[in-house]
């Protein structure tokens, strides 16, 4: 099989130690418009289902950055750890360097790291799959604490105002089998989680792109929430959640509005579990 790769100057770009992580003076745009996307290869992705399977079109990351994807994730989940899960949820990016110089259980980021990640964050997804539109603009975007609360007894916080009253309003008509399963997302939460699937893909930023959103792109840190099944565990990630009895009463209730559609234009997997706050 013929592998492209993505991103292959960066590991150049990473051996120069004075190199600053600013992008200033590079050319490296947002994403670009739809039409500019080879139209086969995103009817391909589209057409399948099997969002874990590996398409000849897949754009892999380069080999000589599978070492720094690896260190980079090790730490943040090392910093999770430290900080607790529901606290990393809010962790904007300077400040987790701040926390990996202040705990040697976690250790400074390198500075090859940090141009790692924002190769990554301001890379043009739409290369590797992804359509959607990207709500935060920088990498240093922060979550104000005032502006969330936290939920009891699911380790997620929400946003104060139409994301709180829209849970609410869930809980009290579908009733007690209905939970919170992922709520607000900062960038280094959604910097985990995308990096953790490209890994266990070995690099495929294509495929880690099917399942999840890249940093900066999730509508999580904006007001969007998931719910699923209480008792249902991983299930409530998958299709099986459209089986339940939660799922049958938020769309009866006309609570699903999907932000990814079984037939979407974004390359991203079907998500009936996601909750868009408009």
């Amino acid at each position: 099989m013929h592998r492209r790769t993505f991103l292959k100057q960066a590991a150049y770009f990473c051996t120069l130690a004075n190199t600053s992580l600013a992008f200033a003076g590079m050319n490296m745009p947002g994403a670009a418009h739809v039409d500019t996307f080879d139209s086969h290869i995103k009817d391909r992705l589209l057409n399948k289902k099997l969002f874990n399977k590996i398409y000849d079109e897949d754009i892999f990351l380069d080999k000589k950055l599978l070492p720094l994807l690896g260190t980079a994730l090790k730490r943040l989940k090392r910093m999770q750890k430290t900080v607790g899960y529901a606290n990393f949820c809010l962790l904007n990016f300077d400040d987790a360097i701040k926390i990996g110089k202040s705990y040697s259980a976690i250790g400074a980021f390198s500075k090859k790291e940090l141009y790692f990640l924002e190769m990554i964050f301001y890379s043009r997804v739409n290369d590797y799959g992804f359509m959607g539109e990207k709500p935060i603009k920088t990498i240093t975007g922060k979550i104000i604490r005032k502006e969330v609360k936290k939920i009891p007894r699911t380790g997620n916080y929400l946003y104060r105002g139409k994301p709180m009253e829209m849970y609410s309003q869930i809980k009290k008509e579908v009733g007690k089998d209905v939970i919170l399963t992922s709520g607000v997302r900062s960038v280094m939460k959604q910097f985990l989680l995308f990096l953790n699937k490209a890994k266990k893909s070995n690099g495929n930023l294509s495929m880690a792109s099917r399942s999840l959103a890249p940093p900066g792109y999730s509508f999580h840190g904006v007001g969007d929430f998931d719910v699923g099944k209480i008792g249902y565990g991983i299930h409530n990630f998958t299709e099986r959640f459209t089986q339940t009895n939660v799922y049958k009463n938020l769309t009866d209730l006309g609570y699903i509005k999907f932000r990814y559609e079984r037939d979407n234009n974004f390359g991203v997997r079907f998500e009936p579990w996601h909750i868009e706050v408009g």
